[in-house]
Protein backbone atom coordinates (compact mmCIF):
# COMPACT_ATOMS: atom_id res chain seq x y z
CA UNK A 1 0.00 0.00 0.00
CA UNK A 2 1.66 3.07 -1.10
CA UNK A 3 1.94 6.39 1.79
CA UNK A 4 1.59 9.88 1.22
CA UNK A 5 4.27 9.93 3.24
CA UNK A 6 6.97 7.94 0.83
CA UNK A 7 10.36 9.64 2.10
CA UNK A 8 11.64 10.69 5.91
CA UNK A 9 14.81 12.44 5.98
CA UNK A 10 16.92 13.82 9.24
CA UNK A 11 19.07 16.92 9.01
CA UNK A 12 21.70 17.60 11.75
CA UNK A 13 23.81 19.94 12.81
CA UNK A 14 27.68 19.46 12.19
CA UNK A 15 29.93 19.49 15.44
CA UNK A 16 30.73 23.72 14.08
CA UNK A 17 27.19 24.32 14.47
CA UNK A 18 27.61 25.96 10.81
CA UNK A 19 26.08 23.13 8.85
CA UNK A 20 23.31 20.18 8.77
CA UNK A 21 24.51 16.97 7.56
CA UNK A 22 22.65 13.93 6.46
CA UNK A 23 21.39 11.65 9.02
CA UNK A 24 19.90 8.94 7.40
CA UNK A 25 16.46 9.09 5.42
CA UNK A 26 13.75 6.45 4.93
CA UNK A 27 14.19 6.44 1.09
CA UNK A 28 11.98 2.74 0.27
CA UNK A 29 11.47 2.70 -3.52
CA UNK A 30 13.67 6.27 -4.40
CA UNK A 31 16.99 5.01 -3.51
CA UNK A 32 18.50 7.36 -6.14
CA UNK A 33 17.62 10.37 -3.84
CA UNK A 34 19.21 9.02 -1.23
CA UNK A 35 22.29 8.10 -3.08
CA UNK A 36 22.31 12.39 -3.63
CA UNK A 37 21.17 13.09 -0.73
CA UNK A 38 24.24 11.30 1.56
CA UNK A 39 26.52 13.19 0.38
CA UNK A 40 25.02 16.91 0.73
CA UNK A 41 25.29 19.37 3.81
CA UNK A 42 23.14 22.52 3.81
CA UNK A 43 24.31 26.28 5.45
CA UNK A 44 21.66 28.27 7.02
CA UNK A 45 19.36 29.26 4.27
CA UNK A 46 20.51 26.84 2.06
CA UNK A 47 18.05 24.07 0.56
CA UNK A 48 15.02 23.69 2.49
CA UNK A 49 16.62 21.82 5.47
CA UNK A 50 18.74 24.89 5.45
CA UNK A 51 15.48 27.57 5.15
CA UNK A 52 13.91 26.15 8.05
CA UNK A 53 16.81 26.11 10.09
CA UNK A 54 17.16 30.11 9.03
CA UNK A 55 13.40 30.25 9.79
CA UNK A 56 13.31 28.71 12.70
CA UNK A 57 10.18 27.23 11.68
CA UNK A 58 8.43 24.25 9.93
CA UNK A 59 8.49 25.37 6.15
CA UNK A 60 6.11 23.16 3.24
CA UNK A 61 6.95 23.62 0.35
CA UNK A 62 4.56 22.83 -2.74
CA UNK A 63 6.61 22.57 -5.73
CA UNK A 64 9.95 21.12 -5.89
CA UNK A 65 10.96 22.33 -8.94
CA UNK A 66 11.85 25.47 -8.78
CA UNK A 67 13.55 28.44 -6.26
CA UNK A 68 16.21 26.88 -4.20
CA UNK A 69 15.04 23.34 -3.40
CA UNK A 70 18.64 21.99 -4.88
CA UNK A 71 17.88 18.43 -5.61
CA UNK A 72 14.60 18.86 -8.13
CA UNK A 73 15.95 16.53 -10.83
CA UNK A 74 15.83 13.57 -8.64
CA UNK A 75 12.74 14.41 -6.84
CA UNK A 76 11.50 14.27 -10.18
CA UNK A 77 12.18 11.38 -11.36
CA UNK A 78 11.09 9.68 -8.22
CA UNK A 79 7.75 11.43 -8.77
CA UNK A 80 7.70 14.07 -5.30
CA UNK A 81 5.45 16.65 -5.74
CA UNK A 82 6.12 18.29 -2.37
CA UNK A 83 7.86 18.47 0.82
CA UNK A 84 7.75 19.99 4.61
CA UNK A 85 10.79 20.32 6.87
CA UNK A 86 10.37 20.46 10.57
CA UNK A 87 12.75 21.73 12.42
CA UNK A 88 13.40 19.75 15.82
CA UNK A 89 14.41 22.10 19.30
CA UNK A 90 15.14 20.97 22.54
CA UNK A 91 14.52 24.43 24.10
CA UNK A 92 16.16 26.66 21.71
CA UNK A 93 18.79 24.16 20.63
CA UNK A 94 18.75 22.62 17.25
CA UNK A 95 18.18 19.09 17.16
CA UNK A 96 17.93 17.82 13.41
CA UNK A 97 15.67 19.47 10.76
CA UNK A 98 13.22 16.22 9.85
CA UNK A 99 12.20 16.20 6.15
CA UNK A 100 8.62 14.43 4.60
CA UNK A 101 8.55 13.74 0.92
CA UNK A 102 4.94 12.90 -0.43
CA UNK A 103 4.32 11.95 -4.01
CA UNK A 104 2.32 13.21 -6.34
CA UNK A 105 -0.73 10.62 -6.45
CA UNK A 106 -4.08 12.42 -6.88
CA UNK A 107 -5.87 10.49 -4.67
CA UNK A 108 -3.28 11.98 -1.89
CA UNK A 109 -4.82 13.58 1.18
CA UNK A 110 -3.24 16.88 2.15
CA UNK A 111 -1.00 18.30 4.05
CA UNK A 112 -1.27 21.38 6.39
CA UNK A 113 0.45 24.03 8.38
CA UNK A 114 -1.11 25.79 10.97
CA UNK A 115 0.29 28.85 12.86
CA UNK A 116 -0.44 31.00 15.71
CA UNK A 117 1.06 34.42 16.03
CA UNK A 118 0.01 35.62 19.92
CA UNK A 119 0.90 39.05 18.85
CA UNK A 120 -2.12 39.46 15.88
CA UNK A 121 -4.68 36.58 17.04
CA UNK A 122 -5.24 33.98 19.77
CA UNK A 123 -6.32 31.68 17.15
CA UNK A 124 -4.52 29.33 14.81
CA UNK A 125 -5.15 29.95 11.25
CA UNK A 126 -3.67 27.67 8.11
CA UNK A 127 -0.29 28.89 7.50
CA UNK A 128 0.07 26.99 3.87
CA UNK A 129 -1.53 23.66 2.58
CA UNK A 130 -1.35 21.42 -0.26
CA UNK A 131 -4.26 19.71 -1.53
CA UNK A 132 -3.25 17.89 -4.43
CA UNK A 133 -5.82 17.58 -6.83
CA UNK A 134 -8.54 17.65 -3.90
CA UNK A 135 -11.63 19.96 -4.22
CA UNK A 136 -11.58 23.42 -4.17
CA UNK A 137 -13.97 23.93 -1.46
CA UNK A 138 -12.03 21.44 1.24
CA UNK A 139 -8.40 23.77 0.51
CA UNK A 140 -11.05 26.88 0.90
CA UNK A 141 -12.91 26.01 3.78
CA UNK A 142 -9.46 25.32 5.37
CA UNK A 143 -8.37 28.86 4.65
CA UNK A 144 -11.23 30.56 6.34
CA UNK A 145 -10.81 28.56 9.51
CA UNK A 146 -9.46 29.97 12.73
CA UNK A 147 -9.08 27.44 15.87
CA UNK A 148 -8.83 28.78 19.15
CA UNK A 149 -6.57 26.84 21.58
CA UNK A 150 -8.02 23.25 21.46
CA UNK A 151 -9.95 23.20 18.39
CA UNK A 152 -9.96 21.38 16.10
CA UNK A 153 -7.41 18.89 15.61
CA UNK A 154 -4.39 21.32 15.26
CA UNK A 155 -5.67 23.01 17.79
CA UNK A 156 -5.97 19.93 20.52
CA UNK A 157 -1.95 19.50 19.57
CA UNK A 158 -1.49 23.63 20.17
CA UNK A 159 -3.18 23.05 23.66
CA UNK A 160 -1.50 19.26 24.63
CA UNK A 161 1.61 19.58 23.01
CA UNK A 162 1.47 16.22 22.34
CA UNK A 163 0.19 14.53 18.84
CA UNK A 164 -3.16 13.89 18.28
CA UNK A 165 -4.42 11.22 15.94
CA UNK A 166 -8.49 11.12 14.72
CA UNK A 167 -10.12 8.68 12.87
CA UNK A 168 -13.62 8.78 10.77
CA UNK A 169 -13.30 12.68 10.59
CA UNK A 170 -16.60 13.44 8.93
CA UNK A 171 -17.69 11.96 11.90
CA UNK A 172 -15.88 13.62 14.15
CA UNK A 173 -17.38 16.78 16.23
CA UNK A 174 -14.13 17.90 16.96
CA UNK A 175 -12.76 18.16 13.53
CA UNK A 176 -14.11 21.36 12.58
CA UNK A 177 -14.19 20.94 8.77
CA UNK A 178 -15.78 17.03 8.76
CA UNK A 179 -18.44 18.46 6.61
CA UNK A 180 -15.93 19.35 3.81
CA UNK A 181 -13.59 16.46 4.67
CA UNK A 182 -16.70 14.03 3.85
CA UNK A 183 -17.21 15.69 0.61
CA UNK A 184 -13.36 15.07 -0.61
CA UNK A 185 -13.13 11.64 1.27
CA UNK A 186 -10.78 12.79 4.11
CA UNK A 187 -10.56 10.14 6.85
CA UNK A 188 -8.05 10.00 8.77
CA UNK A 189 -6.14 12.99 10.40
CA UNK A 190 -2.63 13.42 12.18
CA UNK A 191 -1.45 16.51 14.12
CA UNK A 192 2.46 17.32 15.40
CA UNK A 193 2.80 20.10 17.68
CA UNK A 194 5.96 22.18 16.51
CA UNK A 195 7.71 23.98 19.17
CA UNK A 196 10.03 26.48 18.14
CA UNK A 197 12.22 29.40 20.11
CA UNK A 198 10.13 32.10 19.10
CA UNK A 199 6.66 32.99 20.63
CA UNK A 200 4.79 31.08 17.90
CA UNK A 201 2.79 28.37 17.48
CA UNK A 202 3.01 25.61 14.50
CA UNK A 203 1.07 22.65 14.18
CA UNK A 204 1.60 20.19 11.25
CA UNK A 205 -0.82 17.42 10.02
CA UNK A 206 -1.26 15.17 7.72
CA UNK A 207 -4.84 14.17 6.61
CA UNK A 208 -5.41 11.12 4.26
CA UNK A 209 -7.93 8.92 2.53
CA UNK A 210 -9.10 5.73 2.44
CA UNK A 211 -7.19 4.82 -0.89
CA UNK A 212 -3.66 6.34 0.41
CA UNK A 213 -3.02 7.01 4.03
CA UNK A 214 -0.34 9.14 5.25
CA UNK A 215 1.34 5.97 6.71
CA UNK A 216 0.73 2.20 7.61
CA UNK A 217 1.14 2.60 11.22
CA UNK A 218 1.69 5.53 13.63
CA UNK A 219 1.65 5.31 17.67
CA UNK A 220 2.42 7.47 20.36
CA UNK A 221 4.94 6.22 23.27
CA UNK A 222 5.27 8.01 26.85
CA UNK A 223 5.89 7.83 30.17
CA UNK A 224 3.85 5.46 31.87
CA UNK A 225 2.38 6.77 35.37
CA UNK A 226 4.68 4.69 37.37
CA UNK A 227 7.60 5.92 35.10
CA UNK A 228 10.95 4.40 33.90
CA UNK A 229 9.70 2.58 31.04
CA UNK A 230 7.71 3.87 27.89
CA UNK A 231 4.33 2.49 26.88
CA UNK A 232 1.89 3.12 24.04
CA UNK A 233 -0.38 5.96 24.59
CA UNK A 234 -2.49 5.70 21.35
CA UNK A 235 -1.76 3.83 17.93
CA UNK A 236 -3.39 2.79 14.78
CA UNK A 237 -2.39 0.48 12.41
CA UNK A 238 -3.92 0.07 8.38
CA UNK A 239 -4.01 -3.67 8.58
CA UNK A 240 -4.63 -4.16 12.76
CA UNK A 241 -7.14 -1.22 13.07
CA UNK A 242 -7.18 0.67 16.71
CA UNK A 243 -4.21 -0.67 18.44
CA UNK A 244 -4.36 -1.31 22.13
CA UNK A 245 -3.09 1.72 24.77
CA UNK A 246 -0.90 0.57 27.84
CA UNK A 247 1.42 -1.95 26.20
CA UNK A 248 5.34 -1.60 27.06
CA UNK A 249 7.79 -0.50 24.37
CA UNK A 250 9.76 -3.82 25.31
CA UNK A 251 6.92 -5.96 23.02
CA UNK A 252 7.61 -4.39 20.08
CA UNK A 253 10.84 -4.87 17.44
CA UNK A 254 11.82 -1.50 17.19
CA UNK A 255 11.77 -0.72 20.90
CA UNK A 256 15.51 0.30 20.80
CA UNK A 257 15.06 2.92 18.16
CA UNK A 258 11.79 4.68 20.01
CA UNK A 259 13.96 4.39 23.07
CA UNK A 260 17.01 5.93 20.99
CA UNK A 261 14.58 9.19 20.26
CA UNK A 262 13.22 9.42 23.83
CA UNK A 263 16.79 9.39 25.73
CA UNK A 264 18.82 11.44 23.16
CA UNK A 265 15.83 14.08 22.16
CA UNK A 266 16.59 13.22 18.49
CA UNK A 267 15.15 11.50 15.79
CA UNK A 268 15.82 8.47 14.92
CA UNK A 269 14.94 6.24 12.43
CA UNK A 270 15.16 1.62 11.90
CA UNK A 271 14.83 -0.30 8.92
CA UNK A 272 14.00 -4.15 8.64
CA UNK A 273 17.56 -5.83 7.96
CA UNK A 274 17.45 -9.00 5.34
CA UNK A 275 15.72 -11.76 6.50
CA UNK A 276 13.62 -9.42 9.38
CA UNK A 277 10.40 -9.40 10.01
CA UNK A 278 8.86 -6.33 9.18
CA UNK A 279 6.13 -4.31 11.51
CA UNK A 280 2.63 -5.05 9.76
CA UNK A 281 3.48 -4.21 6.38
CA UNK A 282 6.15 -1.66 6.95
CA UNK A 283 9.97 -2.02 7.35
CA UNK A 284 10.66 1.39 8.29
CA UNK A 285 10.09 3.70 10.85
CA UNK A 286 10.79 7.06 12.07
CA UNK A 287 10.75 7.87 15.30
CA UNK A 288 10.20 11.58 16.19
CA UNK A 289 10.31 12.91 19.85
CA UNK A 290 7.99 15.60 20.84
CA UNK A 291 9.37 18.30 22.99
CA UNK A 292 7.22 19.92 26.32
CA UNK A 293 8.98 21.94 28.85
CA UNK A 294 12.50 21.57 27.70
CA UNK A 295 11.99 17.81 27.67
CA UNK A 296 10.71 15.17 25.60
CA UNK A 297 7.02 14.42 26.39
CA UNK A 298 6.64 11.60 23.77
CA UNK A 299 8.04 9.69 20.67
CA UNK A 300 5.90 9.54 17.56
CA UNK A 301 6.74 6.50 15.74
CA UNK A 302 5.63 6.44 11.66
CA UNK A 303 5.71 3.53 9.91
CA UNK A 304 6.04 4.20 5.87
Amino acid sequence: MKTLIQVIEIWTPDAAGQLLESGGGLYGAVPALGAVSGSMCFGRGEGLPGRAWEAGQPILLKDLQGGYFRRAEAAKAARLSCAVAMPVYLDDRLKAVVVFFCGDNPEAGAIELWRNDPRVTPDMTLRDGFYGSMAESFASASGDTYLSRGAGLPGLAWQKQTAVFMDDLAKTPKFIRSEEAAAVGIQRGLAIPCPVPSHENYALTFLSTASMPYALRVESWMPAASGGSLERAFGFCETEGKLSAGVALAAVPCAATIEAAFTGAAPSLWQAGDGQPGVAGSRAMAALPIMADGAVSEVLALYI
